[in-house]
């Protein structure tokens, strides 16, 4: 109840090495791996849960979206499997998706751990969305490998099949990633690369090592270079691999013709640890020409100001593809006209990192966990790139106007209810407005320096762990030194929405007394805006605390000597339901 995991906490993990072969423009993409599986638990496991992601391109997969041809293809084929060196039939039939639930001959016992083999090979989807193929030789490779489900201590196996919108949930893993390519094609991709200098020419080597030091952007791949095809080591196939440890995932994209772009930042003050921001991208895209600048005060930003914790990795890659999505240190992000929005996409899927990678996010059932984090994040660094109010008009218009407009009683959804089941905006407004607000309101009524306390012991309590929405609640209740159950109640099991009234305001010997009625039920954030007789006004702010007890109205004394012509509620980012009865004008004063 402190918050802290409790002293029989466990969870499993893996030892990936991995091994596929991309040879554009052919579409197959042909892998191999072994699997060391750690039953960290205290149960005895009869069966394995391995999880498919790309069986979402098969014919017949649940998937809350249609599928056209270009999407649909045969899923991954599996062509070799054995269990402890023991070789096993595998039933590559029509009918299994992204969840596959194997009978083991022995059973795994505690504290043991088991030898999985996999041989496969699947064919890149032509439609490109979190993974696929970007143009005829690049391609984004992600999901791309068999993998052991998560097996836990609240709901067992996790055998939730991938639908697309529902994301994912995974264990913190080694893994060692070799990615075999032909000459010229450069591969980015999550963790470190091994032995760059077997790999890249000596110039373009000479300008990689010095991007992981330098504060400025540098070109390590020119379109000048592209053209000359002498980038990489000129064997008839590379290999390319990458290791990374505690991890939950590993991504990658290849191409022959993507520029490449990198500089680096420090990000922890006390070590002076540097990290690495780089791009990926298709030469005619301007607004890509900038994008690892903006990975790069991302960086920065986030690890000194919110979440405040140093960036845990050794770099990010933002790749140009179509997906605007994120991975361990890479970002899928689409081109757009609008540099200033390429920084916003940039900004929310580097945040991601800390929800849910550093942190072991469950988002298939809790993406409100991440996405409102990361929603969260995105606007606190806005507000420093854009200024304050195009940053919060961005943030109404993106995040909160399409919940607080609709009066379906779908949109009022309580925010803990399982992603599962959910869909469309009732999924979308829980996981990222909704969620947002909340965590705001809680920053507005803490304050900024016991907030972020809060938050960092959560971090610090959680990250390389699997935390669920009571973890949370608990750590900050007990850091706080406060029991905030009234507030989580009210913001994140409740059908509750925001929407204030001005009920009454009367003249006091100090000034004036309003009472405020909560007609939603959400304890939000409010400014009593008092524009006085001369013209002037001056603002109250109220915080989240004045719902405190309960109540439905609540009153807000006014200190003043002069003369009021009238009061108004504003919210802010906390937009209000109905703004009809928001405001009083006092003509009897």
């Amino acid at each position: 109840m402190n918050g802290m995991p409790g002293k029989n906490y466990w969870q499993n993990t893996g030892r990936y090495d991995i091994n596929i072969t991309a040879t554009p423009p052919e579409r197959t993409i042909k892998g191999s791996e072994t699997i060391t599986y750690f039953n960290n638990s205290p149960d005895t496991l009869q069966n394995i849960v391995i999880r498919l992601f790309l069986n979402i391109h098969k014919p017949g997969a649940p998937r809350e979206g249609g599928a056209g041809p270009d999407y649909l293809n045969e899923g991954m084929i599996i062509d070799g499997f054995s269990v402890n060196g023991q070789s096993r039939q595998w039933q590559n039939s029509p009918g299994q998706f992204t969840v596959a639930r194997v009978r083991l001959n022995k059973a795994l016992l505690p504290k043991d751990s088991l030898h999985l083999a996999f041989d496969w090979h699947y064919p890149i989807s032509i439609q490109s969305n979190r993974e696929g193929m970007i143009d005829s030789t690049t391609y984004f490779l992600a999901y791309f490998y068999p993998r052991v489900a998560v097996y836990d201590d609240y709901a067992g196996w996790d055998v939730m099949n991938f639908v697309d919108s529902k994301e994912f949930y995974s264990d913190f893993n080694d893994y060692t990633v070799t990615v075999n390519v032909p000459k010229n094609y450069i591969v980015w991709g999550t963790g470190t690369l091994q032995k760059p200098e077997s790999l890249l020419q000596p110039a373009i080597l000479d300008r990689y090592k010095r991007s992981w030091t330098s504060d400025e952007i540098i070109r390590i791949v020119t379109k000048e270079d592209l053209q000359a095809k002498n980038i990489t080591t000129q064997n008839a196939m590379n290999s390319w691999q990458f290791k990374a440890t505690d991890i939950p995932d590993m991504a990658f994209g290849l191409s022959d013709h993507y520029v490449w772009d990198g500089g680096s930042t420090i990000v922890d003050d006390k070590t002076k640890r540097r990290a690495s921001a780089q791009a990926a991208y298709n030469d005619t895209a301007s607004d890509y020409h900038y994008v690892a600048g903006f990975a790069r005060h991302s960086l920065s930003w986030l690890s000194h100001k919110w979440p405040g914790v140093p960036y845990p990795y050794e770099k990010t890659t933002v790749f140009h593809g179509y997906a605007g999505m994120e991975y361990p240190m890479m970002a899928n992000d689409e081109t757009y006209e609008d540099s200033n929005f390429s920084r916003f996409v940039a900004e929310h899927e580097i945040a991601h990192t800390y929800m849910p990678f550093y942190m072991g996010i469950n988002e298939s059932r809790y993406g409100f966990m991440d996405e409102g984090w990361a929603t969260t994040f995105e606007l606190l660094i806005g507000r420093e790139d854009m200024g304050v109010d195009k940053a919060e008009e961005s943030y109404k218009g993106f995040r909160v106007r399409g919940w607080i407009n609709d009066a379906a009683q779908s949109q009022d959804i309580p925010i803990i209810t399982p992603a599962n089941n959910l869909s469309g905006a009732g999924l979308g407004n829980n996981e990222y407005g909704k969620a947002s607000l909340g965590y705001l309101a809680m920053m507005d009524m803490l304050g900024d320096d016991l907030f972020r306390k809060c938050l960092h012991a959560y971090m610090d309590r959680w990250h390389g762990k699997h935390p669920i929405p009571w973890d949370f609640f608990n750590t900050f209740n007990d850091v706080s030194g406060k029991n905030l159950d009234w507030f989580w109640s009210n913001w994140f099991f409740s059908n509750n929405y925001i929407d204030y009234s001005l009920k009454t305001s009367a003249k006091t010997a100090k000034g004036y007394s309003l009472t405020i009625e909560n007609i939603g039920g959400m304890p939000a954030p409010v400014n009593v805006v008092v524009t006085y007789a001369d013209g002037s006004t001056e603002k109250f702010h109220q915080s989240p605390a004045i719902w405190e007890k309960g109540q439905k109205l609540a009153t807000v004394n006014i200190a003043t000597k002069k003369e009021v012509a009238s009061i108004k509620l504003d919210g802010g980012i906390f937009m209000d339901a109905d703004v009809s009865n928001n405001s009083n004008a006092l003509k009897a004063f």
